[in-house]
């Protein structure tokens, strides 16, 4: 799983391909319940974790109210997103 460290980076990471992002955060327990879920699914898929506390600005351009919301994007385009914790099955028909 990557981690974003810097919101430049943002744009360039999700231009290609497609990456189920976690906006998420340390003292959320969903997502903390939701991150192994996460890092199995991330050994085949690509996924990329979102500190909603380091990245605010970025945050609050998708419009995101609660934590964990999972976006999905392909090639840089927004297809959907979903809120709250998700099994690896759930992970996995969310991305189909």
């Amino acid at each position: 799983m990557n981690h974003l460290s810097n919101s430049n980076d943002f744009n360039n990471i999700i231009k290609k391909d497609l990456w189920l992002v976690d906006f998420s955060a340390t003292w959320c327990g969903p997502c903390r319940m939701l991150e192994p879920n996460l890092e199995e699914f991330a050994k085949n898929n690509n996924v990329l974790q979102v500190d909603i506390d380091k990245f605010g600005e970025l945050t609050e351009s998708f419009g995101i109210m609660s934590v964990p919301t999972l976006i999905l994007f392909n090639n840089g385009e927004l297809v959907k997103q979903t809120v709250g914790y998700k099994s690896l099955e759930d992970l996995e028909k969310f991305v189909k």
